[in-house]
């Protein structure tokens, strides 16, 4: 008679299955989650400060911003994509979820891959955006404890909001996630211009602060460029790990409400 599986094989060996289909599918995936903040960095921190329109120490505040947002971006469509089409009409999360292990473990599964996916995209585009814009005033990795939390909370609150959103929306309504969710969360997320700036706005600077991204691009200002303003990392922390369990709890019921129903 065989023996008992154990959940943290079967665990292991779906993230490995999905790590050697991240592999294949890595120039891809580079392409759709660094394009977009690589672009941003040609223009806003490259072009503009050439002519003349913007300072040059907008750099400095500019490229923890694009850090967040790539960050951000790899996390929830590593997530949420390959979830629509699994509960789609092939209904391929039939397969997941015949595996002996616990269901909220497949969920988690799916958040680590995003998490991986997530601090992949920042590693990638911290040296491409310091070769095109040259030397940024500030930047340090002196505190690379400090980054490294950021990063990895960071990754998994967007990792988390990818398995509620892909676990609540309906393929045919995938275009509404970028008008509605996506578009917002980056405009007003503080990735292109610091938290503190916004205080000549007062009413905006504290709505802002339901959007988690804001929390991420402040954290890696205060790892990457600490001397210049920023929100208190022991506030960013805090409020990181507050929102990743809100998303981790409402993602795993809808999940589970989604893979059983």
């Amino acid at each position: 008679m065989a023996g008992t599986v154990r959940a943290s094989t079967v665990f292991i060996a779906l993230l490995r299955r999905d790590v050697r289909v991240a592999q294949r599918e890595l120039p891809y995936f580079l392409l759709r989650t660094v394009m977009q903040p690589i672009m941003f960095i040609v223009v806003f921190g490259y072009l503009l400060p050439k002519m003349g329109f913007v300072q040059g120490s907008y750099s400095a505040a500019l490229v923890p911003g694009i850090l967040a947002l790539s960050l951000a971006l790899a996390a929830v469509q590593s997530v949420t994509l390959p979830m629509v089409q699994d509960f789609g009409w092939s209904r391929e999360i039939e397969d997941r979820l015949l595996a002996p292990i616990p269901i909220p473990l497949i969920a988690a599964e799916k958040i680590v891959m995003g998490v991986l996916q997530g601090v992949i995209a920042a590693v990638v585009v911290l040296p491409v955006a310091r070769a095109i814009m040259g030397p940024i005033p500030g930047l340090t990795l002196a505190h690379a404890g400090a980054l490294v939390l950021v990063t990895v909370v960071g990754a998994s609150t967007f990792s988390a909001l990818g398995l509620l959103i892909g676990s609540v929306i309906r393929p045919e309504q995938i275009g509404l996630m970028f008008s509605i969710i996506i578009a917002p969360m980056i405009f007003f997320g503080c990735a292109y211009y610091p938290w503190r700036g916004l205080d000549v706005v007062p009413a905006v600077q504290y709505a802002v602060l339901i959007n988690p991204l804001v929390y991420v691009a402040e954290g890696m200002r205060g790892a990457l460029t600490p001397a210049l303003p920023h929100m208190s990392l022991a506030v960013v922390t805090g409020a990181q790990l507050v929102i990743m369990t809100v998303f981790c709890t409402l993602g795993l019921r809808s999940f589970m409400r989604r893979a059983v129903g």
